[in-house]
């Protein structure tokens, strides 16, 4: 019987791995072993962060392993991390199925976008993102904070338990709805959460579905999808063509409606701000709701260090609002953030693929396959992390900061395409969170269970049930 390329391929590949060495000669990174054909692709849809802990801490920093054919490795050195991710950045594209559907609802934002268009709309959406422009939004923040503290008094005096996870993501929407469209979505907020909802769940499902029935399929699940992501352009496309026809707001669209490519004097079409919008929305409603959540529930199992955030926050703030001005003050409330976005990072993998081949560590990395740097792993690497798995804001002290590797720590990613809404990001917990913390505690409900839920973004599976009470 004669095979098909692929199948040849495929025979070759498995007589490499027996032998210990790739089709060119050179030695396989270490691995666990996977079943034909699928190979490790159960465990890592099972048990995602327990797989990728596992495999760091039985093979070391370079992990071989492969599903449904394709090869994959896991990176979990910092040199590693700073490779891929500065050093050799051209060379390691956004190609891969987890970015190909996220492109399906978010399009060519800067999140998924590559190459020479990636950089001209870095280029246009920069100036939006200066500190200054940034700052100029904490009122928002802080005023949404004040009224959440107000809502969830009255749950303290009623002695209600509360979904902190849902309270997060509904004051994270107003914010991001506020701040990039000058409209509040809590009056269509439940419209608007659910579409989001729909949205980033199918996304989850069809990153991780070996097979995804084609959108054009009329099936439930597809409807659904449909109908969700339309209510939500509709939403922005009208928000964007009212722009269009003279009504002028302060807030990031205007900026990026008005900024010009430096070099070309381009400005963004329709199409392109309903795409940066639309990743905005997941980066800094998503990601900013999780990293608050999972921080009250970290504190709540460590109150000495909820009572130095309350301390530093009656100490800056007193009685009067946080401003932007305050948060280079708010020193410990930052460091809590950062030790939780260590333990509970709100992304918590990242993917690659090399356009041609690599070396690391010794080891090839084949062009066009699977590069995974985990954040989870490499912010848990005992290499540069005492204690690993305790909750320690210290460690981002500022004089202890400055010894640590650059890459032994990456939530908002690094070198070229780290993050752009980083410091918009950090400024929104630290405000949120002195507001909180000054005058109210959080405790976990009792018996609520808590499980991490590793989709897109670090989820906790059932919410976050908390008691709050009036801080003493």
């Amino acid at each position: 019987m004669k095979l098909g390329r692929a199948a040849r391929s495929a025979l070759a590949a498995a007589r490499a791995r027996r032998s210990g060495v790739d089709g060119a000669g050179h030695p396989w990174p270490p691995g666990p072993a996977g079943v034909p054909l699928l190979g490790h692709y159960r465990p890592m849809l099972t048990d995602r962060l327990g797989f990728l802990t596992n495999a760091f801490l039985d093979h070391g920093d370079v992990v071989r392993f492969h599903f449904l054919g394709m090869q994959a490795t896991l990176l979990a050195h910092p040199d590693a991390v700073e490779q891929v991710l500065q050093k050799n950045h051209r060379i390691y594209t956004k190609q891969t199925r987890g970015y190909g559907r996220l492109r399906e609802f978010l399009g060519n934002g800067l999140v998924t976008s590559e190459g020479d268009f990636w950089l001209k709309q870095r280029r246009i959406a920069q100036p939006a993102f200066h500190r200054r422009r940034i700052d100029g939004f904490a009122g928002v923040m802080v005023q949404a904070a004040e009224e959440l503290v107000g809502r969830l008094a009255r749950a303290a005096d009623e002695g209600r338990a509360v979904d902190v996870a849902h309270e997060m993501m509904e004051i994270t929407l107003r914010i991001a709805g506020e701040t990039l469209l000058s409209t509040d979505p809590s009056d269509r907020a439940q419209a608007v959460g659910k579409a989001l909802d729909v949205v980033l769940h199918e996304a989850n499902l069809r990153i991780n579905a070996p097979m995804v029935v084609p959108e054009s399929v009329p099936t439930p699940r597809n409807r659904r999808y449909r109908a969700a992501a339309k209510a939500l352009d509709d939403i922005v496309l009208g928000i964007i063509e009212q722009r269009r026809r003279g009504e002028r707001r302060d807030d990031l669209l205007q900026m990026l409606l008005e900024a010009e490519d430096e070099e070309t004097g381009e400005r963004m079409d329709d199409r392109q701000l309903r795409d940066e919008v639309m990743t905005m929305f997941l980066a800094g409603h998503e990601t900013t709701a999780n990293m608050l959540t999972w921080t009250l529930y970290l504190l709540s199992l460590a109150p000495e260090h909820a009572r130095r955030v309350r301390e530093e926050a009656i100490a800056v703030l007193g009685d009067r609002p946080a401003t932007a001005a305050d948060c280079k003050a708010l020193q410990y409330a930052k460091q809590v953030l950062q030790e939780s976005m260590r333990l509970r990072p709100p992304v918590w993998v990242v993917g690659r693929s090399p356009s041609e081949d690599d070396f690391v560590d010794g080891y090839r990395i084949p062009a066009h396959s699977l590069v995974f740097l985990s954040q989870w792993v490499t912010h848990r690497h005992p290499g540069f992390w005492d204690d690993p798995e305790g909750f320690d804001p210290e460690r981002f002290a500022p004089d202890r900061v400055k010894r640590m590797h650059r890459a032994q720590y990456f939530p908002f990613a690094a070198g070229p395409r780290m993050c752009i809404g980083a410091g918009f990001a950090m400024m929104e917990g630290q405000l949120l969170l002195a507001t909180l913390l000054r005058r109210l505690r959080f405790d976990l409900a009792p018996g609520h269970p808590v499980e991490m839920e590793p989709l897109i973004t670090l989820r906790p599976k059932h919410g976050m049930k908390m008691t709050v009470h009036h801080a003493a």
